[in-house]
């Protein structure tokens, strides 16, 4: 069985809540990536920052991101998943969440991110259709 402790990309780095859009972005750049978990100062995580997000929730709308705050993207509870969950279960939560990343969580504590890509790789080919066909955008 394949979980996402063996395909999400482990020691995943966090934006604080307090940090602004602005360096957000910066950080997406310098990891190469496209997301980043919104970590309060409590540690908590508090949601998911996408590249998307930023164009269109701030940019697009005109909105300074070096005004703006990464906790102010913050939608309600993040949708997450189990460090010790299995591929399956990753594509049902992303499916049924029309996500394309999630946060892997182990107890409480965010351990890594487990991606589209990461699960369409560790599944065979005809999961990996359904999973790439439910999560297209209309």
């Amino acid at each position: 069985m394949t979980t996402a402790r063996d395909i999400m990309t482990a020691d995943a780095t966090c934006v604080s809540g307090s940090e602004t859009v602005l360096e957000a972005a910066k950080k997406m750049a310098s990891k190469s990536v496209g997301a980043l978990p919104i970590c309060g100062e409590d540690g908590k995580l508090q949601g998911m920052l996408t590249d998307r997000d930023i164009v269109v929730k701030v940019l697009a709308e005109g909105k300074d991101p070096r005004a703006l705050h990464a906790s102010e993207l913050a939608q309600g509870e993040a949708v997450t998943i189990g460090a010790d969950d299995d591929a399956e279960e990753i594509m049902r939560t992303m499916s049924n969440h029309k996500v394309r990343r999630l946060p892997v969580i182990d107890g409480h504590k965010l351990v890594g991110i487990v991606a589209q890509a990461d699960v369409a790789k560790a599944l065979p080919n005809p999961d990996s259709g359904e999973l790439l066909e439910a999560l297209s955008y209309d």
